[in-house]
């Protein structure tokens, strides 16, 4: 039996719980530091309080430990680490291997995406150090995944399905740094990839102006998990430790009911890796909750379409065209309801993002709090903010419930109440009914409201006839459950001790591009780690020691020449440009283009 798992982001608590409650099967979580989403941080405590919630349910707890570390770090983080085992944490995903020498607790660690894992091979030198899973590049095919999965089979493999794509390979962009001081492995990337670039050919000409050429559009593969699932992969992440608590409702609740639905379909084969049963006040809706467009991305190899060049914020979902405009308000040709206060948006003459709320809805006439400027008939409209779908996500929209079948016997010197693998006895004395006790023993027993359970059925033995006291009923009931409870909080992943010691076959692309600082090696237990695995021309991170000269910032697989129709190899036109290719900042700042054709990849370095 194969267990599929739904991982959620949390920005906090409440985010976490929520999580929990629209059905994910695992929560990840940043802490106070440490963590590559630095605006996302939570004390111990609260993670501990989401762990208290989320483990009755089965419901794992990571937390991300995944930046890199200064010497001046290491200790904090080691005893960071061992707090978050104390609190109940399942797991920790980690990108510096310097963590590996720390003097760890038995926790599980997984290695996070920001370890740059496209291949076999380094999957599998992750696994031999004793890492527990790995969370693959976001940039795979579900053929490379496969083929992964067939080389490594015991590994746990965890993928992106769902949220905001960097456009480079996580780990390995330094744009940030270099551009404004802002390490993305130190967890402050200041998203140089969604800002407007010209584009330059080798003469200087301008192919392109102030346009968002490195901004992708947002991942969507709830169409597709099977493919995934058949693949080899087992854990399905949705991307969003910054999004608020109405985005994290919608996504999961959308994505527990695809997994559910596959689960149904295939009841030998797979199930859940949590608990219980989730019913939702709202109809799950992915296109409503914030989205720049849809892609699959390299789900089945390069595609068009896969960037949202005017505009990186979001678009939200498609309700219709302008149909006809009067002096204060217009029509729109479509399906949609609207709601006052909606907030609509459409791409301008000049190919840019223009929103606006409305201030009256008369069924599809809609009266904006101001027209408009370049809004015309013939127009494509969005809605990325929907009032009454916000309203319902504000309250309480989900519910989750374990059922139990409750199983109520007499023993010699009293009654025991089992359900789930958990049994309790009570000393009392038997007394024989006078009538039947069926109905109010599953009315006492069943009154399980404020507490992770309901009861669906109560099983007595064929000649069971005896009055207990509904107070002894009660007790029973709530030993029941809080022994339930207890058994739930008290299970949890356990890690194997890793082993830092030398693994043969360590290959990066470090060395493929002989660039050392791609190891991101920025304290003394990193270095002792990799002069371990044997490594010997080793520099500081990038972050550490900027590296001298033209330095690669991106390494990616979107590339604009694809994009722009003139990737030849791809079956697009012969380029009339002279490379190489520039992009080029407002202030003036240049990046020279480089197409690997060989790898399919386009990398960016520092021009100026």
């Amino acid at each position: 039996m194969t267990t599929l798992e739904l991982l959620a982001p949390a920005k906090n608590l409440a985010c976490g719980m929520a999580a929990v409650d629209h059905g994910a099967d695992a929560v990840y979580i940043g802490a106070q530091r440490f963590g590559a989403r630095a605006a996302a941080g939570n004390s111990v405590d609260d993670i501990r309080q989401l762990c208290d919630y989320a483990h009755p349910f089965g419901v794992k707890v990571y937390v991300t430990v995944n930046t890199i570390l200064y010497d001046d770090e290491l200790e904090a983080t080691e005893q960071l680490i061992r707090q978050l085992y104390d609190a109940g944490v399942d797991a920790i995903l980690v990108q510096d291997m310097g963590v590996l020498r720390m003097d760890l607790p038995p926790i599980a660690l997984h290695a996070s995406t920001q370890t740059d894992n496209r291949t076999a091979e380094k999957v599998r030198w992750l696994k031999e150090l004793g890492f527990q899973r790995v969370v693959l590049a976001r940039e795979l095919s579900v053929n490379e995944i496969a083929a992964i999965h067939l080389e490594v089979p015991d590994m746990n493999l965890e993928v992106f399905v769902h949220g905001a794509l960097c456009v480079s390979y996580s780990g390995l962009c330094y744009a940030s740094q270099y551009c404004f001081g802002r390490s993305a492995n130190r967890g402050a990337c200041a998203q140089f990839c969604r800002m407007k670039f010209d584009l330059l050919d080798a003469d200087g000409n301008e192919l392109e102006h102030q346009r968002h050429l490195l901004s992708l559009k947002d991942m969507n593969q709830s169409d597709h998990l099977e493919e995934l699932i058949e693949a080899g992969a087992t854990s399905f992440k949705i991307e969003g430790r910054l999004k608020e608590v109405g985005y994290v409702k919608n996504v999961v609740a959308a994505y527990s009911q695809r997994l559910d639905a596959f689960v149904a379909r295939h009841p030998d084969c797979y199930c859940r890796a949590s608990k219980g049963h989730c019913t939702y006040t709202f109809t799950p809706n992915l296109k409503k909750t914030f989205n720049r467009g849809f892609t699959t991305y390299f789900l089945h190899g390069r595609q068009p379409d896969v960037f949202s060049p005017d505009t990186p914020k979001a678009m939200g979902e498609y309700v219709g065209y302008v149909k006809e405009i009067r002096r204060d308000s217009f029509n729109v040709a479509g399906t949609a309801a609207f709601a006052n206060g909606d907030g609509l948006c459409f791409i301008n003459q000049k190919r840019e993002l223009e929103g606006f709320r409305v201030n009256r809805a008369e069924g599809n006439r809609l009266y904006p709090h101001e027209m408009p400027r370049y809004l015309h008939a013939g127009m494509a409209l969005y809605r990325n903010n929907d009032q009454e779908f916000e309203r319902l996500l504000s309250k309480q929209s989900g519910e989750r419930k374990i059922p139990l079948v409750m199983h109520l016997r007499a023993t010699d010197n009293g009654f025991s109440l089992s359900a789930d693998g958990v049994e309790v006895c009570i000393t009392c004395e038997h007394q024989q009914a006078e009538k039947p006790q069926r109905e109010n023993i599953f009315r006492q027993l069943s009154r399980l409201g404020g507490t992770p359970y309901k009861c669906s059925r109560v099983e007595l033995p064929d000649d069971f006839n005896y009055f207990i006291p509904s107070s002894l009923l009660a007790e029973l009931r709530r030993r029941l459950v809080e022994s339930a409870v207890f058994e739930g909080r008290r299970c949890r992943l356990q890690g194997s001790k890793v082993s830092p010691s030398r693994v043969e076959g360590a290959a990066f692309a470090g060395q493929r591009y002989g660039l050392p600082y791609l190891y991101n090696i920025s304290n003394r237990q990193a270095r002792v780690f990799y002069e371990e695995q044997g490594l010997s021309d080793m520099i500081p991170a990038f972050e550490v020691s900027r590296p001298r000269g033209e330095a690669l910032l991106m390494q990616c697989r979107h590339c604009l020449r694809y994009s722009l129709g003139c990737c030849v190899k791809h079956g697009g036109g012969k380029p009339q440009w002279k490379e190489p290719l520039f992009l080029r900042l407002g202030d003036g700042r240049r990046f020279r283009l480089d197409f690997d054709c060989r790898n399919c990849q386009m990398n960016v370095y520092a021009a100026d």
